[in-house]
């Protein structure tokens, strides 16, 4: 059972989401706030698998209450449900330590896929906003090669991520199992010096 925590000030939008994933077989909604204030003090001790969050909330906003969370829960896994898809924004929630970011308007299936990609190890985005990550990355100055030295198959998972695919997606293609995909990421990560997909993929796309 994965356990979900919403942070939204829009009522209809909480209660909708928590109907649909406790409707949901394998995933239960455990607590809901309308402001990041109260979330900051219940999250701690609700201990959700992931939390889904917002970013425009009267007082706090969602990247800011990111932020604190994980200075103080640097496990807590969460994905940002915004409507905002302004690359300023997406690079303040990445930072703060959001895990991924998807648009509200995307699908329930979608939620739920990225719910279980997040929880699985991955950072899930919404395919306009990977283009977005993606288009940013390549618009940075060149740096020294440091590609060189990964092989064709880590280069073959990397390019996948910088499309945007998500873990199962990029077992389909290159027909390896998805825990063999977290083992050559582990080895990108070593040979990079990076610690995380995002920077990952922005190293690799320097070059």
């Amino acid at each position: 059972m994965i356990t979900i925590s919403i942070v939204d000030d829009e009522k209809e939008l909480r209660e909708s989401i928590k109907t649909f994933v406790d409707g949901s077989p394998g995933f239960s909604c455990i607590s809901s706030y309308s402001n990041a204030t109260v979330a900051l003090t219940g999250l701690p001790k609700d201990k959700p698998d992931v939390v889904l969050m917002d970013i425009n909330m009267v007082g706090m906003d969602g990247i800011e209450c990111v932020e604190r969370l994980k200075a103080t829960a640097p496990d807590m896994q969460i994905v940002m449900l915004t409507v905002y898809e302004d690359t300023d924004k997406i690079f303040k929630a990445l930072s703060a330590g959001a895990s991924g970011y998807l648009l509200k308007r995307s699908s329930p299936a979608k939620l739920l896929e990225a719910i279980k990609e997040v929880q699985a190890g991955g950072s899930p985005m919404s395919s306009s906003i990977a283009r977005k990550v993606v288009a940013s990355f390549r618009k940075a100055a060149p740096v020294a090669e440091t590609h060189t030295h990964l092989s064709p198959r880590e280069q073959a998972v990397l390019d996948c991520l910088a499309k945007g695919l998500t873990y199962k997606q990029i077992a389909d293609q290159l027909e390896i199992s998805i825990d063999t995909i977290r083992t050559y990421l582990r080895r990108i990560y070593e040979k990079l010096h990076v610690q995380s997909r995002t920077e990952a993929v922005a190293k690799y796309l320097r070059r």
